[in-house]
């Protein structure tokens, strides 16, 4: 047994033994789980990939004299006027008026942190303490009191891979997916995949510390669709989607290496998101969790084609199968294409790693654990 006080000691002395998810796995498989617990103190997880529910909330402070905004629009792109005088929200899927889906709120988010000029127009009704009617501004990142992301649903456990079945081309947020089972896309990093590495969620939870685009950031709550009570295989891991993240990070510390606006086409905006959290090896129990590979972790392939009632599982496969480049499904041997950058996904896991090594980075243990048995709901039918 180690605690997190005990673990941390030994980062800030340099005397951590740190390794990637993805090393972990091979090294139980050299010296076994017992000397592994004993060995390893912390293990380095990480996923870039789409991930839509993103956005942020960004402050201008007051122009003279002070406006009320109520219709917002940055670079074209509509946030939100629903909150205090001179904060916003912007989604990252929002859509420009102008450009439509090729360009929204996650461009505008990533244009901030690159350090670009965005354009903001507001306008408001105009009240006693709130004279102004109109602003329009062009600003930086820099000009902005606060501006951080704020994402209430990151890091799927275990997302299900999409095919097509029907005889034409579908574009959805899995990207184009061609006709009669031509192409399989999936957008989980796999062994590296953050929350199968804590498949019950043991060490991850509020108030846990994570890298988040460049910058420290954490855990702020479960995220949304938290499906924490699907069943399980006997790894632990979820044969449906299970659990998701709400995660908080500072824009202004934040790096364009490791966040990325997208657009699909004939479907929309997306922000890829570069998340690596660490895994704090307190028992053996989490090297249990931690030292399964992509031959053991397995998803289902669903038809996109189904847009009524749920998605019918076409097979089920391991990670191991998708990063092969193809799976075998009814005697057809079918590519398969991530969407998630797994070259990514280990720079984030090694450079997590190396700051903890040098003491940069310590590990916090949460203050609210998740609840385990939460199953998502589909929205209520009509009376």
């Amino acid at each position: 047994m180690k605690t997190y006080s005990e673990i941390n000691e030994k980062i800030k002395a340099g005397k951590a033994v740190v390794v990637t998810a993805e090393e972990v796995v091979e090294i139980v498989k050299k010296i076994g789980k017992k000397k592994a617990a004993e060995q390893i103190d912390v293990v380095t997880t990480a996923t870039f990939g789409p991930m839509c529910s993103s956005g942020a909330f960004l402050n201008f402070g007051h122009a003279s004299p002070a406006i009320r905004m109520e219709s917002i629009t940055l670079n074209g792109v509509p946030a939100s006027g629903g909150l205090a005088a001179v904060d916003t929200y912007i989604g990252a899927t929002e859509e420009s008026k102008e450009e439509g889906y090729e360009y929204g709120g996650a461009h505008v988010i990533c244009d901030l942190i690159a350090g670009k000029t965005i354009k903001l127009k507001a306008t408001g009704k105009g009240t006693d303490c709130y004279p102004r009617k109109e602003v329009e501004r062009e600003l930086t990142l820099e000009d902005l009191n606060e501006a951080y992301i704020y994402n209430p649903r990151n890091c799927y456990q275990n997302y299900a891979a999409a095919c097509n079945m029907s005889n034409r081309t579908l574009y959805t947020y899995m990207g184009p997916l061609l006709p009669n089972l031509s192409t399989v896309t999936y957008s989980t990093s796999g062994t590296l995949s953050p929350l199968l590495n804590d498949p019950y969620y043991k060490t991850i939870g509020v108030g846990t510390k994570i890298f988040l685009a460049g910058a420290e950031g954490f855990v702020a709550w479960r995220g949304t669709q938290f499906n924490s009570g699907a069943q399980r295989d006997e790894n632990g891991i979820p044969l449906g989607t299970g659990g998701t993240l709400a995660l908080i990070g500072d824009m202004k510390q934040m790096d364009p290496n490791f966040i990325a606006p997208a657009v699909y086409e004939k479907y929309g905006t997306s922000l890829f998101v570069g998340v690596g959290i660490p895994i704090p090896i307190l028992n053996e129990e989490m090297i249990d969790h931690v030292s399964v590979g992509n031959d053991q972790i397995y998803t289902n392939i669903l038809d996109y084609s189904v847009s009524d009632g749920p998605k019918p599982v076409v097979k089920r496969v391991s990670y191991a199968e998708l990063q092969s480049g193809s799976v075998e499904i009814n005697n057809k041997v079918v590519r398969t294409a991530p969407l998630a950058s797994l070259k990514k996904a280990r720079e984030i896991a090694n450079i997590l790693k190396d700051k903890i090594e040098k003491g940069e980075f310590t590990i916090t243990e949460p203050v609210q654990f998740f609840d385990t048995t939460s199953i998502t709901k589909p929205m209520k039918k009509e009376d």
